[in-house]
């Protein structure tokens, strides 16, 4: 014997197609908020303002950056692209993490050796970015993001 479909079985239905629609967007709304940090510049005017000067000083600077992991070994280098020197720097920052979370962003301590800036990172595998801040001797800010790979 077949049931009949009533008007309360359509609303239960619907309400129950409804609520877990909701529900999906509510967790992944919450997930999207708490995982990703969202802001670049905290003011995007006065950075805009900016750019063009902060591009054309770092451009003079002629540096350009390689990089290495080996071994839990994070290595930078900064050179002068004309010369090959090491670039003249007195203050240096790197902040490596994911793409898409801040969970797992870090801020090692680099060693300067043999005109590289080295540090132990312990690095599991997929994407990382490196944020490098690094202040040339006549005061220059010098950023560069960079992408880097481990294979698992």
């Amino acid at each position: 014997m077949a049931r009949e479909i009533t008007g309360r079985h359509v609303l239960i239905g619907t309400v129950g197609a409804f609520s877990v629609i909701i529900g999906v967007n509510l967790f992944m709304a919450y997930s999207a908020i708490s995982t990703f940090p969202g802001v670049e510049a905290k003011n995007t005017y006065y950075a805009s303002q900016n750019f063009n000067a902060a591009m054309r000083a770092q451009e003079a600077l002629g540096w350009e950056v390689a990089q290495d992991y080996t071994d839990g070994q994070l290595m930078l280098r900064i050179t002068e692209k004309d010369s090959g020197t090491p670039g003249e720097i007195v203050d240096f920052q790197v902040l490596i993490g994911r793409a898409t979370e801040s969970r797992d962003d870090q801020r090692p301590v680099f060693a300067r050796e043999a005109g590289a800036f080295v540090a132990p990172v312990d690095l599991a595998p997929g994407k990382w970015i490196l944020r490098i801040e690094a202040v040339a001797a006549n005061g220059t800010l010098f950023r560069q993001q960079r992408q880097l790979y481990i294979r698992g």
